[in-house]
């Protein structure tokens, strides 16, 4: 395996609070050894913030991972390298590092200020997720399980500038966690190769995060890709159906329906972020989240899955990183 990227990992929300605590050098102590393990060369890392802490702190949260990330490479300098170009991640890669590329999950950073862009792009961001699950000056985002809400909308007049701005400057656009309906107002917005980073097939598994066969090709139309996420509401309807099985039956409808060039690896990992959950909402969820690939030190499990269904090498170097490098190359400046 000559490359292997994720296209999504929410660990810097974990490196930051640890940091807090007085600790350093945590990816390499706490992360390192799984990704070389996995052969994992490319992380896109991305930065999520949490409910509680908007309006009022989504600037400064996102400011604090972004110094985490920055502080970890200059104390892990030959582990740990933040890239902000391909010739960045390839140099990464020939080090033995592990580059991380820095991803906004969700807008609420910005608020409602266009220029705030630019600062995040200057420090390393490189992709925008429009939405986490919640509505924003952007628009709506696509929630895990039905809830009471009015009437869901699409892409803001905001949201439009955003769009435009992002992709001049050189950023990829992101619609993993947006609903339908700003979904394809993106497909009308959008003039380069947008990606989903970490979604699956919604005629798999029924969650409304999950995309449906229009928008599968909708994506491939612009000649984006597919992250396939491995979280068990996102590969099966039922537990005991979520498997990694499953979550290859999710590439195999992809490449039947547009073809192999279009899937990628997101596999938004999260069972290591679960400690941060109170027991009173865990007990609350009816289905308690799990990772079917259970780490990046799994990840070769993915490629052995891929070869026993007949996929060839070229395929699978596809999968795992190529296609989403061929977005790289065209979307940053």
């Amino acid at each position: 395996m000559t490359h292997v990227i994720d296209a999504h990992f929410d660990l810097l929300m974990d490196v930051a609070i640890q940091r807090e605590l007085g600790r350093k050098q945590v990816i390499a102590a706490d992360y390192w050894p799984d990704f070389i393990a996995g052969g994992v060369q490319t992380v896109v890392s991305a930065i999520y913030i949490d409910s509680k802490f908007l309006p009022e702190l989504g600037l400064r949260k996102a400011l604090q991972q972004i110094s985490a990330l920055h502080a970890e490479a200059d104390e892990s300098a030959d582990k740990v390298m933040v890239c902000k170009s391909v010739a960045d991640i390839e140099t990464a890669k020939k080090a033995g590092k592990v580059g991380f590329v820095l991803s906004l999950e969700g807008a609420e950073p910005l608020y409602n200020d266009l220029s705030m862009l630019r600062v995040f792009y200057e420090l390393g961001v490189r992709f925008l997720g429009l939405v986490w699950s919640r509505r924003n000056f952007v628009g709506d985002g696509s929630h895990f399980t039905p809830v009471r809400e009015g009437r869901k909308g699409g892409i803001t007049e905001f949201g439009v500038r955003l769009i435009e701005a992002a992709e001049a400057m050189g950023m990829i656009i992101d619609v993993s966690h947006l609903n339908d309906e700003g979904f394809w107002d993106v497909v009308e917005i959008a003039k380069k190769p947008i990606i989903a980073s970490h979604s699956n097939c919604r005629a798999l598994a029924s969650s409304m995060r999950n995309l449906t066969d229009e928008q599968i090709k909708a994506i491939a139309a612009t000649n984006g890709v597919i992250g396939m996420n491995g979280v068990n509401i996102f590969v099966a309807d039922r537990d005991e159906q979520s498997d990694l099985e499953h979550l290859l039956n999710h590439v195999d409808h992809i490449t039947k329906l547009v073809g192999v060039e279009h899937v990628g690896i997101g596999l938004d990992i999260i069972e290591p972020f679960m400690k941060y959950e109170s027991p009173d909402a865990l007990t609350s969820l009816t289905r308690k989240d799990f990772d079917v690939v259970k780490g990046h030190i799994q990840v070769p499990e993915i490629v052995r899955g891929l070869a026993s269904r007949g996929y060839t090498d070229e395929a699978i170097e596809l999968i795992m990183a190529k296609n989403f490098l061929r977005v790289y190359r065209e979307v940053w400046k």
